[in-house]
């Protein structure tokens, strides 16, 4: 088992990335905590995964100090942290209110900024029994490149780029490795809603033409799992990557490889 010894701390872990890591983390051998808004998150899921739930809103500075506090109480030290909570909202600049913006930034960016911050002194704990800490955030394909009526999302997932690379050259030399997976379509609720929105995922079509339509569009003729990302992330907590740091790792089936062509 590849984690096995290790403490990992996951935001967004009952969401369904989230939740796919988590289980991951604990088939390798780690002591998880799953940190999110409500112990059934976003797949409304009440199952005991064997991980130590933290109720925890990332944008809220107390309560991230007080996760913190309890990681150190109960394991002293911290190996991995996964910054997987994120929002999206479906609008462009025009659309999208002052409150709306500001969201989205307090929860993927500034919940990323307030989680690392908070669990920098437990990783430094963890590197010096000789193995390197691990800080994954996450990005997305959005970062790089546009889905039309995304605006808020897409400039969030581009300060979290900027943000990762920061971070690794300030904290490499403490032992901390930080890297950033940036997904492009991933089979989540966040995937789903944005089908059944009003926004760039909706257009009147029927949500199997939509689905399909998505898929038709990737070079692998489909979109990931949950899974295909907890396995990417496994790799980068682990001793494995010991080398990987300040990388922005995209996986999104090869979309962002290729020119759209044409639809005659």
């Amino acid at each position: 088992m590849k984690l096995e010894g290790k403490t990992a701390f996951v935001t967004g872990g009952r969401g369904g990335i989230g939740r796919a890591i988590v289980a991951r983390f604990l088939a390798e051998g780690a002591t998880v905590y799953a940190a999110d808004l409500t112990p059934e998150g976003s797949l409304a899921a009440h199952d005991d995964d064997g991980s130590r739930f933290v109720q925890m809103n990332v944008a809220d500075e107390p309560a991230v100090m007080a996760a913190m506090e309890r990681v150190q109480a109960e394991a002293g030290k911290l190996d991995i942290l996964v910054n997987a909570a994120g929002i999206e909202i479906e609008k462009t600049i025009e659309e999208t209110t002052l409150d709306e913006w500001n969201r989205s930034f307090a929860v993927n960016c500034t919940g990323t900024f307030l989680t690392s911050k908070y669990a920098l002194p437990l990783m430094r704990a963890a590197a010096k029994s000789g193995t390197s800490a691990s800080i994954i955030n996450f990005g997305s394909y959005d970062g790089f490149i546009a889905d039309p009526g995304l605006a808020a999302y897409c400039a969030t997932k581009g300060a979290v780029h900027a943000l990762t690379r920061a971070m690794a050259c300030d904290h490499g030399p403490e032992g901390i490795r930080v890297n950033a997976i940036c997904p492009g379509y991933i089979d989540t609720p966040m995937l789903q809603s944005f089908f059944d929105g009003d926004g760039s995922g909706g257009g009147g079509q029927n949500i199997e033409q939509l689905q399909q339509a998505v898929r038709d569009v990737h070079p692998m003729r489909t979109y990931g799992t949950p899974q295909d990302i907890a396995n990417l992330v496994n790799w980068l907590a682990s001793d494995e990557a010991r080398y990987a740091s300040g990388q922005l790792w995209v996986l999104d089936g090869g979309l962002s490889a290729q020119v759209q062509q044409m639809r005659l």
